[in-house]
């Protein structure tokens, strides 16, 4: 794709720019992308590391030469907060599936919710969730896992640095983890659920760091784009 020409103002972000984003809820990744790429008019625009659409917070958008950095930035570990719900499953892992197998939670205490953390921390080997853009035979296995066709997925290693429960309103736990690259915590909510014996699954999820970027420092995309039109005003 040929690159148009861009407003005066903005060839510092035509030559290369991270962009901290706070990717709002229902938003794609690739959404945010395009959105830049119609505010900006430039061509060269990628992200480092997809939230789903049911995940807030930070992504790291580049321009120009500093598409380069995608990679290191996606390599950074992660920290998250967001809520597990206990006492049901869901076939993704998170509330874009119905909940399913509702199970008693009456007899779970905070001590026993709180102890299960430990046996995620350091490095472990996690199953990806089969609803999950990881391709097998070049295609994404969800596609697979929507028409209800089995997908085996092979456990990888992860590490989770830290893995806290910041609240117990039960049936939704509060947590805040800090983790290496590659793990999601889809599988994590499906795993501590299991662990306890209840079931449980993903409820809310907000990205609040990626190493040294924080999402204190991020912009809407309303900011953005307002910061993009005084760019252009100021230049005339």
């Amino acid at each position: 794709m040929k690159q148009k020409e861009i407003h005066p103002a903005l060839h510092a972000y035509l030559e290369g720019k991270t962009i901290l984003i706070d990717k709002p809820l229902d938003w794609t990744s690739f959404d945010v992308v395009r959105k830049i790429r119609n505010i900006t008019r430039i061509v060269k625009v990628g992200h480092a590391g997809t939230l789903d659409p049911l995940a807030s917070g930070l992504l790291i958008v580049c321009t120009g030469k500093f598409t380069k950095k995608i990679n290191e930035y996606m390599g950074m570990e992660k920290e998250y907060t967001g809520t597990f719900t206990l006492g049901a499953i869901t076939p993704t892992y998170d509330l874009e599936s119905e909940p399913t197998d509702f199970t008693s939670i009456d007899h779970l205490t905070a001590e026993q919710i709180i102890a299960s953390t430990e046996l995620f921390k350091g490095l472990i080997m996690q199953v990806p969730p089969i609803h999950s853009a990881i391709k097998q035979a070049g295609k994404p296995v969800y596609l697979a896992a929507r028409k209800g066709i089995d997908v085996v997925l092979e456990p990888r290693p992860i590490t989770i640095y830290a893995f806290d429960i910041e609240k117990i309103e039960l049936p939704i736990v509060h947590f805040r983890v800090v983790c290496s690259t590659g793990t999601y915590i889809r599988s994590l909510a499906n795993d501590f659920g299991k662990a306890l014996g209840v079931g449980g699954y993903m409820s809310s999820l907000r990205r609040t760091r990626i190493g040294h970027f924080n999402v204190a420092e991020a912009l809407s995309m309303e900011a953005f784009e307002n910061k993009i039109e005084e760019l252009k005003s100021l230049e005339g």
